[in-house]
């Protein structure tokens, strides 16, 4: 599809949405003209380098956000959606495709008196990332016009599985899923390479940050995007993004009487901590902020590789190569959506301090607190969702306040340090059954672009 094709597509779905205010998507490095959703919704990266994010936040009206107390995922996301999309796409084809992609449910439970979990596992490869990979699927397919698509994308873990099973046998569309060989659990590897068809599961022999760095040298080469059209299916991508907004909008189920107004006239006493790797997850938080969501403060949750919260900490940013932890889907030593958060910051430390509080913890303390956490209040913790709920615990420990940890995988997709920590077996669900029964295929490359290349093109 062309460029003029793309602007085509947008000029017929403009004119469906009235009165509202239609958002413009600029590059984080300010070098790149704003541009509409649509175009940053196949470029994935701006021409400068840089990650798209809103030119400008509307935040949401007040009669909106008390009518999303008590809406269902759906709704929120038909709601919110519209609201970010304006423009772009109408109320009606956006609700129809987001009921579509969010066919699963997302529970609030409550665990202690004062501490919920906003389980995000329950799609069909058992990841948060479930939600930003089928909303994008489909709005991919809502745009185009049957050009050949190709989906490139890096993993540490879950986003793989998530995109290789939303872009499943999708029409004119195929994938490629880059992984450090060796560093994802064994469901996460069979979820990739089990599926065939479309989906092309590469196994990459360096870590996540060569991963990373592969696919961004790819966006970067104009003789590659002359031959195949490539779009990237990671947080960095718009269609990916903006959908995990939604589920924020979950937690006003709580409400002030339950969430605690601990002064008078206090908008929100709810703290949310979020296990972070690339940062998109708690992007998409912010950005729900910004829209109206009454939010007190984020928590950086993250495991030893720690440069955000080292960050928060001295004001010092220092990218460095990835370690290998039992939380391996926060593996990441060069955040691609710090850069995101940096800008809508406008790169002030004390802004940004006044809406996130960094952690980090090693693998010995979130083993622990598995084992604990089930022990004391049976609750079965992920690694991540382990950090995700120290993080949450540090916080709450010096300011009264209530609080919801995301858990963003089942514990069952890492069973080989679940099931240690609180000495019991984890039972498998189905569908990782059914992936780790299944036959698997992985094509193997040493960190070289132009293996990558060839691989693309043959």
């Amino acid at each position: 599809m062309s460029k003029y094709q793309v602007q085509s597509r947008k000029c017929k779905v403009q004119s469906n949405v009235e009165s509202a205010i239609a958002m413009k998507w600029v590059s984080t490095r300010r070098s790149s003209p704003s541009v509409p959703f649509i175009d940053a919704l196949f470029a994935g990266t701006a021409p400068d380098g840089g990650l798209y994010f809103p030119e400008r936040f509307y935040p949401l009206s007040p009669p909106t956000l008390d009518q999303l107390r008590t809406a269902d995922l759906a709704t929120i996301g038909t709601v919110v959606g519209a609201h970010l999309l304006a423009g772009e796409i109408s109320e009606a084809d956006i609700g129809r495709l987001v009921r579509d992609a969010l066919d699963f449910p997302i529970p609030l439970v409550q665990v202690t008196d004062r501490v919920w979990a906003l389980e995000l596992f329950h799609g069909p490869t058992l990841a948060f990332k479930d939600v930003g990979a089928r909303v994008q699927a489909r709005l991919l397919h809502h745009f185009t016009d049957g050009t050949p698509l190709t989906i490139l994308v890096a993993t540490s873990g879950d986003t793989g599985s998530a995109v290789a099973q939303a872009f499943h046998r999708v029409p004119d569309s195929r994938v490629f899923v880059l992984y450090p060989e060796g560093q994802v659990s064994d469901v996460q590897e069979a979820q990739m390479a089990s599926l065939g068809d479309n989906i092309t599961a590469v196994a990459i022999q360096g870590t996540f940050d060569d991963c990373q760095r592969l696919v961004k040298q790819a966006f970067a080469d104009e003789d590659l995007r002359r031959q195949v059209w490539l779009t990237p299916a990671n947080s960095i991508n718009l269609g990916r993004l903006l959908p995990q907004v939604f589920y924020y909008f979950l937690l006003a189920r709580l409400g002030p009487a339950k969430a605690g107004r601990y002064e008078q006239g206090d908008p929100g006493g709810l703290v949310v901590s979020v296990p972070s790797g690339n940062f998109g997850n708690l992007t998409a938080g912010l950005i729900a902020k910004r829209l109206g969501l009454p939010v007190r403060r984020f928590v950086a949750a993250t495991n030893v590789n720690d440069v955000v919260p080292a960050y928060l900490r001295t004001g010092i940013y220092e990218p460095r190569p990835s370690l290998r932890t039992v939380a391996n889907a926060m593996d990441v030593g060069a955040p691609s959506n710090f850069e995101r958060m940096r800008a809508m910051y406008d790169d002030d430390l004390d802004r940004m301090r006044e809406d996130v509080a960094g952690a980090a913890f090693d693998d010995r303390r979130v083993i622990a607190e598995i084992g604990r956490v089930y022990r004391e209040h049976g609750y079965l913790l992920d690694p991540h969702g382990a950090i995700a709920w120290l993080g949450l615990q540090q916080f709450l420990a010096s300011e009264p306040a209530a609080g919801v940890f995301l858990a963003t995988a089942h514990p069952a997709k890492f069973r080989e340090v679940v099931e240690p920590a609180i000495g019991r077996t984890v039972p498998l669900p189905a569908t990782l059954s059914d992936a780790l029964a299944r036959p698997r295929h992985s094509e193997r490359l040493p960190v070289n672009y132009r293996a990558l290349v060839n691989l693309i093109l043959r």
